[in-house]
């Protein structure tokens, strides 16, 4: 239907009232879509366009576009998912598999031929005429067109795989595609394969050793005048691609201990994680963040598993981005009122990894060194610098003119790089993990009215310390007013405020009591003096 290019007679925005009838209608079609999805296909106030276009035939065509990607389109009060959305919701419609030379014809406006299917071994799925059915190639699970069946699939095995099995209606590169941001079709490993349940089923496709030889020909009936007919022959059978490493799909580990939310928190940043690395372009910037949940988040999904952010400690999506937003990853905008979008992502941020001490790190350098020989044979004091040590540790101005480094200055230079983290220990607790440089527990003195002075204590939380239970204990031992307040510049952060100079009550209290350590504790050489008064 949209082999070539059609000719558009209006684009508007869509009402609230055709909103929710759209939503309603598409949850009427497409009865396996939760609400929650149909939410995300449907959104609710992102920018929904209704284009009214006149295919090349001469077909009136409405065609809904959501984040600038065409998500459906109908035809005679019949609404059909475009690519696009089938990419995000693999398993809407039922999906049958053709060899990867076909696509070329189908893109041409061909239909699919009953020769051109690939039989998996638990059989053909069940359609009845006039079924909307996905067209998938071997070795991917995304679909790659979007038809209607000639015939059930009884009737499919009854004529031995022979004739018009499918009219396709819109495929992967035609012109309704174009009209999109012309994305690929992501990876998706094919389902696992179980044998048939329908012994009639098996027996009719296994009996006849001739059908068996067709199964491995691709007959399709183009539109040329001449009514040509190819075939072709493929070269992996299905079984063979489900095998393939490149194509299989993860699995969760069926002897997880963690819990339903922490598995489903775990799966939503490794979701959102993949769909940067692999799907989202510089180019695509800003991106409505329902774009991408709906057409990269889900479809990086692994087989077997449903991202659903509800399930999650997160429960909606924003506050998901939001937090994404705090550790730096992405940057999130309202550039209308009430729709938000991705506008820059950190591309060289760095992912979760494990903790290396500075003598880890050491270790680590100078295995590196040594393993690959990189220690200069003329002064041993001297590294050489390979391409990778370049990368890591080199300004853009030293590329081609540092060739070699010292040691303490290569090792400096390494861990100047890495990001800094602190650990807090606390008894019978999980170890606290914070990006950063941790701030050491600040003591100063100040001057008050009347001349007098105030002892100020910040930066207590850092170290697990409660301000207000350290405020009380100090106002009993030293017999002086002790207050809390917000401390000035630091968010969420509180400073203890005591009468007089009580820097030695401060200093037992942290060192003796507390343990903590010396170096963590700056201001404790302003105490009074022995025999002057405080």
């Amino acid at each position: 239907m949209f082999a070539k290019a059609f000719r558009v007679k209006s684009n508007t925005a869509i009402k609230g009232s055709d909103r929710r009838k759209l939503r309603a209608d598409v949850m009427a079609a497409f009865p396996t879509l939760g609400t929650d999805q149909v939410s995300v296909l449907v959104p609710g106030k992102e920018e929904l366009n209704i284009v009214k276009l006149y295919a090349h035939r001469g077909d009136a065509v409405t065609v809904y576009v959501s984040g600038g990607n065409p998500i459906l389109f109908e035809v005679e009060k019949n609404l059909y998912p475009t690519v696009y959305t089938l990419w995000s919701y693999p398993d809407l419609l039922p999906a049958f598999t053709t060899w990867p030379p076909v696509l070329e014809k189908l893109v041409g406006g061909a239909d699919l031929m009953l020769p051109g299917l690939v039989v998996p071994p638990a059989g053909l799925p069940q359609v009845q005429k006039g079924d909307l059915c996905a067209i998938a190639l071997l070795g991917n699970r995304a679909p790659v067109a979007v038809g209607v069946a000639a015939m059930s699939t009884a009737e499919m095995l009854t004529s031995g795989l022979k004739g018009r099995g499918f009219s396709v209606l819109h495929t992967y590169q035609d012109h309704l595609w174009r009209s999109g941001d012309k994305s690929s079709p992501p990876s998706l490993a094919p389902l696992a394969l179980d044998p048939p349940d329908l012994s009639e089923e098996k027996e009719s496709v296994q009996a006849d050793p001739a059908l068996q030889g067709d199964l491995r020909r691709l007959t399709l009936e183009g539109e040329e005048e001449n009514g040509e007919v190819q075939r072709m022959c493929g070269e992996k059978s299905l079984s063979e691609a489900s095998e393939d490493p490149s194509v299989r799909g993860l699995n969760p580990d069926p002897t997880d201990s963690k819990t339903l939310q922490e598995q489903m928190d775990e799966l939503v940043q490794r979701c959102f994680l993949h769909a940067l690395k692999c799907q989202v372009r510089k180019a695509d910037l800003p991106l409505l963040t329902s774009t991408f949940l709906g057409s990269h988040m889900l479809s990086c999904c692994p087989e077997g598993r449903q991202l659903d952010i509800k399930k999650s400690s997160y429960k909606k999506l924003s506050k998901f981005l939001q937090h994404m937003q705090q550790e730096q990853i992405i940057q999130v905008k309202e550039l209308s009122k009430g729709v938000e979008s991705i506008v820059a992502v950190d591309w060289k941020h760095p992912r979760k990894g494990s903790i290396l001490e500075g003598g880890e790190v050491r270790t680590i350098i100078i295995n590196y060194v040594k393993r690959n020989d990189l220690v200069d044979a003329d002064n041993k004091n001297l590294v050489k610098l390979d391409p990778i040590l370049c990368d890591c540790i080199l300004e853009k101005n030293e590329q081609h003119t540092v060739m070699k480094l010292p040691w303490d200055s290569l090792l400096t230079r390494c861990l100047e790089k890495l990001q800094p983290v602190y650990q807090v220990t606390f008894p019978g607790q999980e170890p606290i993990v914070k990006k950063g440089r941790i701030c050491p527990i600040d003591i100063t003195l100040a001057q008050r009215a009347s001349n007098k002075k105030v002892t100020v204590v910040r930066n207590l939380e850092a170290y697990g310390l409660d301000p207000c239970s350290v405020a009380a204990i100090l106002q009993q031992r030293c017999q002086a007013s002790a207050t809390v307040t917000p401390a000035p510049g630091a968010k969420d952060s509180l400073q203890v405020q005591i009468q007089g100079n009580q820097v030695h009550h401060l200093s037992r209290l942290l060192l003796e009591e507390y343990q903590l350590p010396r170096k963590h504790i700056q201001g404790l050489e302003k105490a009074p003096k022995p025999g002057k008064k405080k």
